[in-house]
């Protein structure tokens, strides 16, 4: 009996318990939690159309007429606040909501917003001011007074980032001279799952689905897990609209220099908490052209873009579903001329016209402005669903986001067989995260959860650089943050497992196709591998805000990256590199520490930030040339697989290296001539490979001829001038029709990169392998410093009852027409112009862009 009596006594206890907590979570969500309150001008005006936002809720309200706003039924807890308004500086505050909960807000006029929201690699979003870790924003009135071809090269102009480009269509995140698997790109709130390795794929994301980006600089693997080394790539899609309202927009790009043409047509709303949007848009795009290649064939592409989200927003907190199918067709640049510089497409001529091919013919200037690649080029398919959820417990949440995605990249580059995918790689993958955010607690807060990533690669074409695979992944982390008056601390720890297994592959080594390991001429292409990789991540930082807007920052962080498929794995011609790669499923994982530190101040009339970083990495994984017995490069030449060809042989290895440099950001807004406003940015990033393995396997110096890594980028220097002309046309007829007008001169300088990597391994000129002079000269030669000057012009125009009825932008960029190349171009490797004796292809020529916004008000809020 008295065991039974206990038994009793243990159930009713855990009855109790859950009845608490049922309880609690109950009349949380029953309880009415609301925020009110104004939004005005410095000069008392109601400014009607703000919108009042809360990031970590997605929900946001109108500021109607006589000035006043409403969110209602509203989780618990201690949030970010943002307000704004175009012409405006952003306001953002820190609010308490529970139960009914008033918050106004004064706004002052601004061009250029000082203050940013941060939702990237932190526990719950917070102003940029108290983030420890070095962060940019690129906000959608910066996206959409630029001109850019691809959502990369919108972005690439930020302090501390760059962009590997591969023509117009394609380019690649550099952030503090890391690429490729070190630099993490989420997209919809999750991490974009595809084969970063690859020199030819860029990013999945239609840059009219991008509202605004945040960059996160160094090592950010607390939230995310591996690949984020360098850093993060955050593209955030546009806010669910106000409660009540129904919109529309209709956008049209048009640029001189490669006649592209871009159309896209959004549609969204909320009513009773029910949100919805779609988006659909096409671009199309020729050859782009410059003072020294002309018309640079095969440059044009093709992109289609299709999304829609639907959502509800309720006092629990939201759940939405998010779905998106990306389809871009892009040419190859091979840059291959005859003697007198044209540039050659190849043909195919059957038999019954008297010839065999393929062949190559000069190309015309008809068939460069084509919007129709030619054989070769690649046709890339994104599809990916987002289920994105956050429910209130107490006055924290928890937050679940799921994805499915599929990637399929096709190369077609046999001109006997147009129609024919050599390369098509096509994986399935799944994301997953789940996360606890706890409330405030007298100014600390945290957030605990895992995450990870599964995916499923095979190839379905006749050439594999690549074994099918399967990889898995699942991290688990903690990140604290305290803020007690002028001090804001942050930081946490994760550990992730990231497991590869790799498929056992022979094939004929006459026709490629897959074959018993006992057929004839049967080639054990890739050997079967399980790797697995672990590694713990930390990072703990500072912010202190002073007196007079003076704000200093400091961060110190330990990233960790898992070997990718082809580091591990890879065994043939890499079509980008035109070299045979050779990979190790032996590898260990990187693992970094970098040091960063940052002062700078938000004052009156002038803000500025300053910031400096020391990245130390160790296994640090690159590919080295191997060398043959008699001491030259090793050449891969036994082999007649089609494809797979004559080509230097480098094996990825690991090493240690080390990146050191820094930004600068200032902006002059002087309050007393709010008509004027200075932007400029410096960034700078230096070092490399420090030390690598020599024959013996012991850690040595690095020599001269392999220290520099590829692609770092010089440094730059950009200053943008702007004349903010609201003032001079207040008090005349045109005030009532024109608002928020500028023009701007700007200018981009990037320096001279004397530090060059060697693609090839060359000795006093003289190479060691069966290498042609060209390859040899643009891996030796230095990149030239360019200067380009810059444009811009735009502003709304509006009904005399003061509604939007149209937003035009103007863009200049390459006033002069100055034929430039810059190093982050992999066209520098291009062949010689036999006719001028210039390596490579040239970046495009002056471009002029001119975007035309009309946006539709069915219904206001």
């Amino acid at each position: 009996m008295l065991i039974i009596h206990n038994l009793q006594n243990k159930e009713m206890k855990n009855l109790y318990l859950f009845l608490f907590f049922y309880l609690t979570v109950l009349t949380a969500a029953v309880a009415q939690n609301s925020l009110s309150g104004k939004v005005s001008g410095a000069d008392s005006t109601s400014l009607e159309g703000a919108l009042v936002y809360i990031p970590d809720l997605k929900v946001g309200g109108v500021v109607h007429a006589d000035g006043t706003y409403s969110l209602n039924h509203l989780p618990a807890g201690n949030y970010t606040v943002e307000t704004r308004l175009v012409g405006y500086a952003r306001q953002i505050v820190s609010v308490n909501i529970n139960g009914v909960t008033t918050q106004n807000f004064v706004l002052t006029q601004a061009a250029i917003n000082k203050e940013e929201v941060v939702v990237t690699g932190n526990s719950k979003a917070i102003s940029s001011d108290l983030n420890p870790q070095p962060t940019t924003e690129v906000s959608s009135d910066y996206l959409n007074e630029h001109s850019a071809t691809n959502v990369i090269d919108a972005i690439a102009l930020a302090p501390g980032v760059s962009a590997i480009t591969d023509g117009q269509s394609i380019s690649k995140p550099v952030i503090r001279g890391l690429g490729y698997n070190r630099v993490l790109t989420i997209s919809d709130g999750v991490t974009m799952e595809d084969q970063a390795w690859f020199d030819e794929f860029g990013i999945e994301v239609d840059p009219d689905a991008v509202d605004r980006a945040e960059i996160l600089k160094g090592p950010a693997s607390l939230a995310y897990g591996s690949d984020a080394i360098a850093g993060v790539v955050n593209l955030i899609p546009e806010a669910p609209l106000a409660e009540g309202q129904i919109k529309g927009e209709i956008r049209s790009n048009y640029q001189s220099n490669n006649g592209l043409v871009k159309n896209m047509f959004k549609i969204g709303g909320t009513n009773s908490g029910i949100s919805w949007g779609a988006t659909i848009d096409y671009t199309l795009a020729h050859a782009y052209q410059n003072a020294y290649d002309g018309y640079v064939l095969n440059t044009q592409f093709n992109n289609f873009n299709v999304d829609g989200t639907l959502g509800i927003h309720k006092k629990w907190g939201y759940s939405q579903i998010h779905a998106s199918y990306f389809n871009l067709s892009t040419g190859i640049v091979d840059g291959s001329r005859d003697s007198l510089g044209n540039q050659l497409r190849p043909v195919y001529y059957d038999d019954l016209n008297g010839s065999v091919g393929p062949t190559e013919e000069p190309a015309t200037n008809q068939e460069a402005k084509s919007y129709t690649p030619f054989v070769i080029y690649q046709r890339i398919r994104h599809t990916k669903v987002v289920w994105d959820n956050s429910f209130a417990v107490g006055q924290g949440r928890i937050s679940a986001v799921f994805s499915f995605q599929r990637n399929q990249r096709q190369e077609i580059n046999d001109p006997t067989q147009p129609n024919t995918a050599d390369i098509y790689y096509y994986s399935n993958a799944a994301t997953y995260d789940l996360r606890y955010v706890s409330q405030n607690w007298s100014g600390f807060d945290f957030s605990a959860g895992i995450n990870g990533a599964y995916q499923a690669s095979q190839s379905l074409g006749t050439l594999m650089l690549i074994p099918n695979y399967n990889l898995f992944q699942i991290g688990g982390f903690v990140i604290g943050n305290y803020r007690y008056k002028g001090l804001t601390l942050s930081g946490g720890i994760r550990y992730d497992e990231r497991m590869f297994t790799g498929v056992d592959h022979w094939i004929d080594s006459t026709t490629q196709q897959p074959v018993d390991p006992s057929a004839p001429n049967a080639f054990h292409e890739f050997q079967g591998f399980k790797s697995k990789f672990g590694g713990v991540s930390g990072s703990i930082g500072a912010t202190y805000n002073f007196k007079h807007d003076v704000y200093i920052k400091a961060n110190l962080a330990s990233g960790f990256r898992a070997p990718n498929v082809a580091e591990c794995a890879a065994n043939g011609v890499h079509d980008g590199t035109v070299v045979w790669e050779l990979g190790d499923p032996n590898l260990k994982p990187e693992q970094s520490l970098e040091e960063d530190i940052a002062i700078g101040m938000n004052g009156r009339d002038v803000s500025f930030e300053v910031d400096a970083f020391n990245n130390s990495i160790n296994n640090f994984i690159f590919a080295q040339g191997l060398k043959a017995a008699d001491g030259t490069d090793s050449i891969n030449n036994t082999l007649t697989i089609a494809g797979l060809g004559d080509a230097p042989v480098f094996k990825y290895t690991q090493g240690s290296a080390e990146l050191y440099g820094g930004e600068a950001v200032l902006h002059i807004h002087p309050a007393a001539a709010s008509w004027i406003e200075l932007y400029s940015t410096f960034s700078m990033v230096m070092g490399g490979l420090t030390k690598v393995h020599d024959a013996t396997g012991a850690l040595v110096k690095a020599p001269d001829s392999i220290r520099v890594l590829p692609f770092v980028p010089p440094m730059r220097l950009t200053a943008d001038l702007r004349f903010n002309l609201n003032n001079f046309v207040k008090h005349s007829p045109m005030d009532k029709v024109i608002k928020n007008t500028f023009v701007k001169i700007g200018f981009t300088y990037c320096f001279q990169q004397n530090k060059v990597y060697q693609q090839y391994d060359v000795y006093n000129g003289i190479t060691q392998g069966a290498l042609t002079p060209e390859q040899i000269l643009a891996s030796t030669t230095a990149t030239k410093g360019y200067f380009l000057l810059n444009l811009g012009a735009g502003g709304d125009i509006q009904t005399h009852k003061g509604r939007t009825i149209a937003r035009l932008f103007l863009a200049v960029n390459n006033v002069a027409d100055i034929a430039y190349m810059d190093y982050m171009n992999r066209f520098k490797y291009a062949p010689v112009n036999p006719l001028t004796g210039r390596v490579g292809v040239f970046n495009m020529g002056r471009n002029v862009s001119i975007k035309l916004s009309i946006p539709l008000d069915f219904k206001k809020g």
